[in-house]
């Protein structure tokens, strides 16, 4: 079978005789436009046309409008099969011939094939040449005058983000949009934008950036701003082309309870676009951009489909010529049980501070908590300079993440020395020591410097010391075990290890370059120098005391089931004797009267736990800022485990403060529960 290269192999084969004056046949012109078309060469298709429809339109419109259709459905591999010569249609006069082809070609939206045909006309007035009798239908067959080829994207639905027993922590909600119809403006363009951006408290500059973007025609709303509650009693009947419209948004149920945690959506930058190429994002796209919605934003955004149709001038569909599904995003569901979280935040009350709740025994984390937080929804609805303004220049920081940042945890760190020094056979639990005031050093090399503790005990034993929280205690066990076997212990509590979860949490760090003096080694025995760790970390840095001496790995996804089994953390920590003992001393802490958590005590509940306060400051002698923190666990059924740390405890009664602050929520979900 001949096929099109052949017509302009002949066809080209005379152009090069400059003394050839034969006129071109049907044929070649066929084959000729034929090629073109499939080579992309369009202005000379426009040389090739009847010169009734270049009257219609110029060169560069003829070009313009291929290009203009081909790049918008991203056409590739363009494809024109031609029959043999003489297989044209029948002819209905001498002067018209008609040639029939097969357009086949890749598109955004998948592969479209439609068979033409194109007519070849003769005309007398102009020595008789045969042009291309060119109509809509050469764009694709089923075109007429006033048709448009219209692309759209089909949004693929987000995936929900749903807690442990299916509540929304992040869903597809609505949200009422303003915007502008650019082609309903008419004269009062100028006039309308400067009544909306004074009413609208934005620059003017704002609107028209809006209007301005490649993707906006005439006919197409342009959403502005979304309306929030400053916005809703706003009147903008007056304004010509100004409208409301009901648009499909992200929502978080939780609010500031869980703003860190699930994070939010924005709308992509160029920053976005540069980094993720591959990602086909378009306008008005949005991507996550903090906590949960990026960390499974993959999952969660769903693949977009698209549509290439043609339609009438009146907006009708004509034609599909191709369709691809979208589909829609994963849903995930977290170990978070969302009334806790919301409960922990709501028991900080606005004090700058951070909590985690886990499980225990299967190292499912039920909460996260940054306090104080902001609002991620107003992200969604449209954050105004004025918002952004107030939470940057807020000194308790709701914009930070605490949950993921390391703190000196303070006397909570204790019972991870204890546990040292009762594995190693350094000490006992009911081993005494005779200490006398309220500081100790342990000789001269130490010079000024020194370790101090609250309560002047002159006889206690470990137990007596965990109850008291007594640094000069595990400052004294400390040294017997020495720097390394302390250092080498310890870290198989995590220290130096990432967390194994998806969430982004920094390692917790035992030392920054070892335990290298005495000093450090004394001040680390308590949890200062340089012992960093987040609430996260610290959490589960007590479950071996629950599961006899193995650390439980951290679980933030709920697995198909809607089980999880506690999975180890590398090999057990310590043993279940040792584990047994440090659980009985934290039960004492909060049950005996004198233990510096007794204010979590509840009747008929064993609640063990144990309290801090870290201290931030660069000697003994100035006053710093103290973090307090508690730690806590219902030692019956095992099922909670909870670290809280609040901020500037100083002055507002250290530790007792967040005890007193946690024991609600102690009390809401073990005391409460049969």
């Amino acid at each position: 079978m001949k096929t099109v290269r052949c017509y302009i192999a002949a066809l080209l084969f005379l152009f090069i005789l400059p003394a050839c004056t034969e006129k071109l046949e049907p044929e070649d012109v066929f084959a000729s436009y034929m090629e073109y078309w499939q080579q992309g060469r369009y202005e000379q298709m426009y040389e090739l046309i009847s010169e009734k429809a270049q009257s219609a339109m110029t060169k560069e419109q003829f070009a313009n409008r291929y290009r203009s259709i081909y790049e918008g459905i991203e056409m590739s591999n363009l494809s024109i099969a031609a029959p043999q010569v003489g297989e044209e249609k029948e002819q209905a006069s001498p002067d018209i011939r008609t040639f029939p082809y097969q357009l086949k070609m890749d598109t955004a939206a998948g592969p479209i094939a439609a068979d033409g045909a194109v007519q070849i006309v003769r005309n007398e007035a102009a020595n008789n040449e045969w042009k291309v009798a060119w109509k809509p239908s050469l764009l694709f067959p089923s075109m007429e005058e006033g048709d448009k080829v219209n692309v759209r994207t089909l949004k693929a639905e987000r995936g929900t983000i749903y807690d442990r027993f299916g509540r929304e922590l992040a869903a597809n909600g609505s949200l009422e949009v303003l915007g502008i119809v650019p082609g309903r403006l008419g004269d009062a363009r100028a006039e309308t934008i400067a009544k909306l951006a004074e009413r609208l408290a934005v620059p003017e500059s704002f609107i028209q950036d809006k209007l301005a973007a490649s993707w906006v025609k005439d006919d197409v709303f342009v959403p502005v701003v979304n309306i929030t509650k400053e916005r809703i009693n706003l009147d903008f009947s007056d304004l010509p082309g100004v409208t409301k419209r009901e648009e499909g948004a992200r929502v978080y149920p939780y609010g500031e309870a869980a703003a860190h945690l699930t994070g939010y959506i924005r709308e992509v930058t160029a920053e976005d676009l540069d980094k993720h190429p591959d990602r086909r994002f378009g306008p008005g796209d949005m991507i996550g951009k903090a906590g949960m919605e990026q960390i499974f934003e993959e999952r969660l955004r769903g693949r977009d489909g698209i549509q290439i149709t043609i339609v009438k001038a009146d907006g009708q569909v004509k034609e599909t010529l191709a369709r691809v599904e979208p589909v829609n995003g994963e849903d995930v569901r977290v170990t978070i049980d969302a009334m806790l979280q919301d409960s922990i935040y709501r028991a900080l009350d606005g004090d700058a501070g951070t909590g985690a709740a886990i499980h225990p025994r299967t190292g499912e984390i039920l909460a996260l908590v940054s306090s104080p937080a902001y609002d991620p929804n107003r992200f969604v609805q449209g954050l105004s300079s004025e918002q952004w303004k107030v939470w940057n220049e807020d000194p308790k920081k709701p914009l930070l993440n605490r949950f993921t940042k390391l703190y000196a945890p303070g006397s909570v760190f204790k019972p991870i020395t204890a546990a040292i020094g009762l594995q190693l056979g350094v000490s006992t639990v009911d081993e005494i020591k005779r200490i006398d005031g309220l500081r100790w050093a342990k000789d001269a090399s130490w010079g000024s410097y020194y370790v101090t503790r609250v309560r002047d005990v002159p006889s206690e034993t470990l137990a007596d010391a965990i109850v008291n929280s007594d640094n000069i205690y595990l400052a004294q066990e400390a040294l017997e075990i020495g720097a390394e076997p302390f250092s080498t212990e310890a870290e198989k509590f995590g220290f130096g290890k990432p967390l194994p979860i998806a969430y982004p949490f920094p390692q917790a760090s035992l030392s920054n370059n070892g335990i290298s003096n005495e000093i450090l080694l004394a001040d680390s025995s308590y949890g200062q120098g340089e012992v960093a760790m987040s609430p996260l970390h610290l959490a589960l840095a007590y479950t071996p005391f629950i599961n006899e001496g193995q650390l439980i790995a951290p679980v933030l996804e709920l697995s198909e089931g809607g089980k999880a089994e506690g999975k180890p953390w590398g090999p057990p920590v310590i043993t279940p004797a040792t584990a047994e003992k440090v659980s009985g001393m934290l039960l004492d802490v909060v049950e005996n009267r004198k233990g510096t958590g007794h204010g979590a005590y509840m009747d008929g509940r064993r609640i063990a736990g144990k309290t801090g306060t870290a201290e931030l400051k660069k000697s003994k002698e100035e006053k710093g800022q103290e973090n307090g923190w508690f730690v806590a666990y219902d030692a019956k059924r095992a099922d909670l485990l909870l670290a809280v740390m609040i901020e500037d405890v100083q002055q507002r009664g250290g530790s007792g403060y967040v005890v007193r602050k946690t024991a609600p929520v102690l009390k809401e979900y073990v005391g409460g529960r049969e």
